[in-house]
């Protein structure tokens, strides 16, 4: 299972950022897709998930800030993270989701927001 992040980076409060998440073919055809994100000291939580019928659902906190998406032409899943907060730094994590739980991990990409 493939699952290659990037995209992270240092940003201004407020700034945005773009994640993407590089998939083995087959996951991305059948399986349910998903960003994490964990700060230090504190246990992996759920950012966003994504369907292969790109039904969406969002963590509470980056709800109309954060957009999940698939792009089909480069079996990637993308995180496009506006309006940054620095409650937003966290490493990120990409994931494959089986019955909506995490199977597999990408290897995580840092995030960090400056006040």
């Amino acid at each position: 299972v493939q699952l290659q992040a990037c995209g992270g980076g240092l940003v201004q409060a407020g700034g945005c950022l773009r994640l993407s998440c590089v998939v083995s073919r087959i996951v991305f055809r059948f399986d349910v897709l998903g960003w994490y994100r964990q700060a230090p000291g504190n246990q992996r939580d759920l950012v966003a998930t994504i369907t292969t019928d790109d039904t969406t659902n969002y963590a509470d906190s980056v709800k109309g800030r954060f957009t999940i998406s698939r792009d089909n032409a480069k079996n990637t899943v993308d995180l496009q993270m506006n309006l940054l907060k620095p409650e937003d730094t966290a490493v990120y994590y990409c994931a494959r989701l089986i019955r909506g739980s995490p199977t597999s991990w990408g290897q995580g990409t840092q995030v960090t927001v400056s006040s």
